[in-house]
């Protein structure tokens, strides 16, 4: 398996850095979270979760726990996976969901929870 060229990218309204690669077919941005608190996985993963609006795109972030309320903000709206990885950290992928990725309100970057 080849290594994946990752590419440090800009992303409007970040706290945290971002790099984009190629994964098969897919252009996945990644970000990680994992040693902050509150508010920057929520507003990192909604500036984010602005690139994703195609099948073709995908955000991956790395948190120190699952983000309960990002997931109750925007769950409906993205296909999400989530995976234990090393660490004790969890890895959640977003991807696009036609017709509903569009309505998710990535506006507002507070948390209901």
């Amino acid at each position: 398996m080849s290594e994946l060229k990752k590419e440090a990218i800009e992303v409007a309204g970040a706290t945290v850095p971002f790099v984009t690669y190629q994964d098969g077919e897919a252009q996945v941005y990644e970000f990680d979270t994992s040693k902050c608190g509150p508010p920057d996985p929520m507003v990192n993963a909604m500036a984010g979760l602005a690139l994703i609006n195609a099948a073709d795109k995908k955000l991956v972030m790395i948190n120190h726990k699952s983000p309960g309320g990002l997931l109750a903000k925007i769950g409906e709206n993205y296909n999400i996976e989530e995976e234990a990885v090393d660490g004790g950290l969890v890895k959640l992928t977003f991807s696009y969901k036609s017709g509903e990725s569009e309505k998710a309100g990535l506006g507002d970057a507070s948390c209901a929870g």
